[in-house]
This record gives C-alpha cells, sequence and structure tokens, in this order.
C-alpha cells in the first residue's frame, strides 16, 4: 500500500457512497419532475435534454477535474464536488415546489431544473478524481481491489438512495412532484462533504509533476476505431450504451404510465440496484473467468434483446407483476455484457495503449448516454412501446458485432488487469 494505507481506501468509498445515496435519490424521479415542468408541443426533445444534461456536463467535466487535481491535489477537488452537489440538490429541491408558470430572478422552474442538473453533473465529474485518489494510495498489487471499491459504492448507492427516497414521498399516484427528494439528496451530500472535511487525507505526492495532456486525443481516436480488433468492441460499447439509456431514462415514465406512486417508482428503482448489485457482485464475477468473455457478451446482449422485447410488450398493458418479472432479463443482462466488453477491448489493447483505449471507450459511453435520453425520450412520447423496440434493435447489432469479434492474437493481448467497470448515470 501506498503511505496513506487502508485507512483512506475506506474514506473514499464511504465519501463516494454517501455522495451516490443523493445521486440515486434524484435519478429515479427526474423524468416526472420534467414532464410535469414541461408544457408545450417539444416536451419529448427537451426533458430528452434535461436527462442527457448530467452526462454530457460529466463527459466534458471529468478529465477537467482530473487534470487539475494532478496540480491542485485530489482532496479539494473531491470536495468541491460535493459542496458542488449539495448546492445543486438543494436548488433542485426548490425549484421542483414552485407552480409551472412562476418566474424566479427571470427563470421558470424548467430553466431552473436545466441549471441545476447541469451544475449536478460538473460536479459529480470527480469520480475519475476519486479513482485517481485510490491510484494514489495502493500498489500495482492492489489496485484492482481499490478500483472496484468505487463500482460498489456505485452499486450500493444506486440501491439504498432510491430506498431513501421512497420515504420521502407519499404513495398518492395523483400527487403532483415533492421537492423533498431534493433536499434529502443535498443532506446526503453535505453530509459527505463533512465527512471529507474531517476525515479524507491528501493523497497526491507533493514532489509528484503533473503532465500536461489534453481531455480527448483526436488523433489517437481513428485510429482505435479502424483497427480490426477494436472498432467492433468500441461501436459494441456505444450501441448497447445507447440501448440501455433508453431504458434507464424512460423507465420513470413507463412507471408512470402503469399508475405506480412516486413511492412505488422509487421501489422499482431499488430492484434495480439489488439486481445490479447481485449480478455484478456474485453471479458475472464468478461465472466470467469459466465461461469466457466473448460467450459472456453474447449472453449478455441476447438477454438484452430478449428483456427489451418484453418490456416493449407489456409497456402498453402490462401490469406491475410482469414488469418485475422482465426486469432482470435487460439488468442481468446488461450486468453480463459490461464487463465482458470492457475486459475484450483491455484484451486486445497492447499493454503500452491500455489507458488511451479503455479512455476512448469510456468517452463512447458518455457520449452514448447524452444521446440515449434524447432518443428514448422522443420516441416514448410518439408511443410508449417505441423505445423498447428501438434499443432491441440495436442491441441486436451490437449482438452481431460481438459475433464477429475475433480471438485476440498473442501480438495483440498486453498483460492487462482486470478491468472494473465504472459508470456514471
Amino acid at each position: 500500500m501506498a503511505r496513506t494505507g487502508k485507512a483512506s481506501l475506506m474514506v473514499i468509498f464511504v465519501t463516494v457512497f454517501i455522495d451516490l445515496l443523493g445521486f440515486g435519490i434524484i435519478m429515479p424521479l427526474l423524468p416526472r419532475y420534467g414532464k410535469h415542468f414541461i408544457v408545450d408541443d417539444a416536451s419529448g426533445f427537451k426533458l430528452g435534454l434535461l436527462m442527457a444534461s448530467f452526462s454530457a456536463m460529466q463527459f466534458l467535466f471529468a478529465p477537467i477535474w482530473g487534470r487539475v487535481s494532478d496540480r491542485v491535489g485530489r482532496r479539494p477537488i473531491l470536495m468541491l464536488g460535493l459542496a458542488g452537489s449539495t448546492i445543486s440538490y438543494a436548488l433542485f429541491g426548490l425549484a421542483t415546489g414552485w407552480d409551472p408558470d412562476t418566474v424566479v430572478l427571470g427563470l421558470s422552474p424548467l430553466a431552473w431544473l436545466f441549471a441545476t442538473r447541469i451544475g449536478a453533473g460538473i460536479a459529480g465529474a470527480t469520480i475519475p478524481t476519486a479513482q485517481a485518489y485510490i491510484a494514489d494510495v495502493t500498489d500495482i498489487k492492489n489496485r484492482g481491489k481499490g478500483m472496484a471499491m468505487i463500482g460498489a459504492a456505485f452499486g450500493i448507492g444506486f440501491t439504498f438512495g432510491p430506498l431513501i427516497g421512497a420515504f420521502s414521498v407519499g404513495d398518492n399516484p395523483e400527487a403532483p412532484p415533492s421537492s423533498m427528494p431534493g433536499y434529502v439528496a443535498s443532506a446526503m451530500s453535505g453530509l459527505a462533504l463533512l465527512f471529507a472535511f474531517f476525515k479524507l487525507p491528501e493523497s497526491l505526492n507533493p514532489d509528484s509533476n503533473a503532465v500536461h495532456r489534453g481531455w480527448l486525443n483526436v488523433s489517437a481516436l481513428i485510429p482505435a476505431i479502424t483497427r480490426p480488433s477494436i472498432g467492433p468492441i468500441l461501436l459494441t460499447i456505444f450501441l448497447s450504451t445507447v440501448a440501455f439509456a433508453q431504458l434507464e431514462s424512460t423507465l420513470a415514465l413507463l412507471t408512470e404510465h402503469f399508475g405506480l406512486s412516486q413511492q412505488d417508482n422509487f421501489y422499482v428503482f431499488a430492484y434495480i440496484g439489488v439486481l445490479l448489485m447481485l449480478s455484478q457482485g456474485l453471479l458475472i464475477r464468478r461465472l466470467l473467468p469459466r465461461v469466457g468473455e466473448k460467450r459472456m457478451a453474447i449472453a449478455g446482449v441476447f438477454m438484452m434483446v430478449a428483456g427489451l422485447l418484453a418490456i416493449g410488450w407489456i409497456a402498453e398493458g402490462g401490469t406491475l407483476t410482469q414488469m418485475y418479472l422482465i426486469l432482470p432479463l435487460s439488468v442481468i443482462g446488461f450486468s453480463a455484457l459490461n464487463p465482458s466488453i470492457q475486459s475484450l477491448l483491455s484484451l486486445r489493447s497492447a499493454e503500452s495503449d491500455q489507458g488511451g483505449i479503455l479512455g476512448i471507450g469510456q468517452s463512447m459511453s458518455s457520449i452514448a448516454r447524452i444521446l440515449g435520453p434524447i432518443i428514448g425520450i422522443v420516441l416514448f412520447e410518439s408511443e410508449v412501446t417505441f423505445p423498447y423496440w428501438c434499443s432491441a434493435g440495436i442491441m441486436f447489432l451490437a449482438g452481431l458485432l460481438v459475433l464477429f469479434i475475433k480471438p485476440a492474437r498473442s501480438e495483440d493481448v498486453g498483460t492487462p488487469e482486470p478491468v472494473e467497470p465504472v459508470e456514471a448515470t
């Protein structure tokens, strides 16, 4: 271990986990909030932009925060992000309590929602800084285990965040959106900020010299995409993330279509969090070494296709029980596909290219999370079933790409460490 040791790993885990509780509280109801405040004919597109604004800011600011943290230290950037989340969620709670026709400081509640989501996206783009913190305090042998703690924080936060949110809203399906989840999320981030202030030490070595890097190496992007062993995998990451992002962004609207209250909607998302936690932590982790990356990826793709088709089938006239029975197909399928395709990408990258190629893969995923909600919500506004038929078709194309991925040649394979998938939804 590096100089700050295991104690710092636990502190950074608790800090990230508490902050992600706030994300898990807001995300399940965000489409409903946006729909409440958007009253014109372009509601689908505007709602899609609202959902995508968070991911867009993370895409832009994650490398910036990481680069700044190389110069000023990890602790100030992490605390700045927590403070930004606290303020953004508090303003979100304030804005969601206004009537749709209210004007505050010249802005409508919808404009304030956009501002708070943009602010939360900028503040929440510090996850790579948390990963850099872990890299600072771990040696090579323990690096993978340390990075896995961030993934665990995501899974647990996305499970318990919705459960906490369920207690902050009522169970009346006709009730307007509650402002309480925003305030609760703000309190969670505020607690994380206080915890970091008193417990989180600086991890960056004062003698380290920051190396200037551009936030996106375009010159490396084109050769990577056109490389036969890399291009299909990157395209698979993009397509599968677009498909899953459509499901994520429209699920709250679908539960509203089924007549579920805000509280019951939170329970659906908590159920998804439990599925993700169990499938990634127990099932996929154990099966992947036995089955292999390509076979696991193929199984994950076609589970997602089947699950999305089934959701499309019940979307118009299904029941809540059917939804609970069908959701594991898509969720476990994505849990199987994501680490498998990330591992395939790593295995087909030379050791000297690992960071750059995996960074491009993360960029492809981030762009997909910007486009997916816009496509999904616009389609949902046209016809409830459309986003799921569309997602199933996109996943089928991704499956064809996986089928034609060739086995890695010995000269294509470096000696990478296992890759732990970390997503910022």
